[in-house]
C-alpha cells in the first residue's frame, strides 16, 4: 500500500557506514501530473546547556511547542543539540522531543560527539529518510575539535550510491550536513568542507547528479538564513539557529549569494511544491517573517 510511511531496510552497498534506508515505495504525482507538496521543518544548533545555563532548555521548549502548531510532515535537526557535548543535556533534548507530534531526525554538529549520538539519538549515524518522493540523505561531516567539515572517501561513496539510486527510482534529493560545503571566507564565518577534507569530491558527485539532487542542508553558521546558488540547479541553504543568531551584514558587504535580514532565534519552514521551495523564517514568540523561494529546476 502506498503512502508517506516506509520499510526500512540495509543498504547493500558494502560500505562502513552501515547507514539505514527506506525501502522504495510508490508514489503518485498531484493533478497534472505534478508531484505530492512536501512541507518541513528545519531547525538547528539548539545548543542544550549552552554556557551552563538553562535557557538553552528553557528556549528548546518554546521552539517544540512553535513547531507543533506549524503543518509539516516530518522535522529535520541540523546538528549541534547540546553545547560541547554535555551528555546530561541528551535527555533533557529527548523528553522535549518527544513533545514534538511529528517524526523528527538529527544529524550530529562539532559539539555532538559521535559516540553520544550513537547513545542517545541513532546508530549508525548516517540515514536515508523517505518521504513521497524526498530522498534526505543525513550524515556527520562535523568533529569536534574543528569547526570545519569532513568528509571521508566512504561517506563520499555513501553520497554516490545513494544519488545513483534515486535516480533509478525516481526520487530526489536532499543531502543534511551540519558544515557547509561552500567556500566562505571574511566577512563570513569561514568554515567549509576544505578541497582537501572533501569539498572537491562532493562537488564532483553534485555535479554528476544534479538532475537529483536539488539541494544540500546545512546549520552551524548562527547566522539566520544563508544561501548560495552558484552550483545551480543545487541550492545550498545554512538555516537558523533555534537559541541565537547574529548579524555579520553579508549582504551591505556584497558577500556572494543571500542572507535574509532576519536574525532573532527561531526556525524555518520548507515546502516543495510546483517546481519552488519556499524557506519562511518562523521567529519564536513572534508570526512568520521573512521568506525565500528557490526555483527548483529539476522539477520543471
Amino acid at each position: 500500500m502506498c503512502g508517506s510511511h516506509s520499510r526500512r531496510r540495509f543498504l547493500k552497498a558494502g560500505l562502513s557506514l552501515g547507514g539505514l534506508v527506506l525501502a522504495p515505495q510508490c508514489f503518485a504525482a498531484g493533478e497534472g501530473g505534478r508531484l505530492p507538496r512536501v512541507s518541513l521543518v528545519v531547525l538547528s544548533d539548539t545548543h542544550l546547556g549552552y554556557q551552563g545555563k538553562e535557557r538553552a532548555a528553557e528556549q528548546w521548549e518554546l521552539t517544540a511547542t512553535e513547531v507543533n502548531k506549524v503543518p509539516a510532515d516530518l522535522v529535520l535537526h541540523l546538528g549541534d543539540i547540546v553545547d560541547g557535548g554535555r551528555e546530561e543535556q541528551y535527555p533533557v533534548y529527548l523528553r522535549t522531543r518527544g513533545k514534538i507530534d511529528k517524526p523528527v531526525h538529527e544529524i550530529p554538529g562539532n559539539h555532538d560527539p559521535a559516540e553520544l549520538f550513537e547513545k542517545y539519538i541513532r546508530k549508525p549515524i548516517a540515514t536515508v529518510v523517505e518521504h513521497e518522493w524526498l530522498r534526505l540523505l543525513l550524515l556527520g561531516n562535523a568533529r569536534r575539535e574543528s569547526h570545519d567539515g569532513f568528509l571521508s572517501p566512504a561517506q563520499l561513496a555513501w553520497i554516490e550510491a545513494q544519488s545513483r539510486e534515486a535516480k533509478q527510482e525516481n526520487r530526489y534529493v536532499a543531502l543534511c550536513m551540519h558544515v557547509p560545503a561552500h567556500t566562505n571566507r571574511h566577512p563570513d564565518r569561514g568554515w567549509y568542507i576544505k578541497p582537501e577534507h572533501g569539498q572537491k569530491e562532493l562537488y564532483e558527485i553534485v555535479a554528476r547528479h544534479q538532475e537529483r539532487i536539488l539541494c544540500l542542508m546545512h546549520g552551524h553558521f548562527h547566522n539566520g538564513i544563508r544561501g548560495w546558488d552558484d552550483h545551480a540547479p543545487v541550492h545550498e541553504v545554512v538555516f537558523p539557529s533555534a537559541l541565537y543568531n547574529k548579524t555579520r551584514r553579508l549582504e551591505e558587504q556584497m558577500a556572494p549569494g543571500y542572507n535574509l535580514p532576519e536574525f532573532r532565534p527561531g526556525f524555518t519552514s520548507l515546502v516543495i511544491e510546483r517546481g519552488v521551495m519556499r524557506l519562511r523564517f518562523h521567529p519564536l514568540g513572534a508570526e512568520p517573517s521573512v521568506e525565500k523561494s528557490l526555483s527548483l529546476a529539476q522539477l520543471r
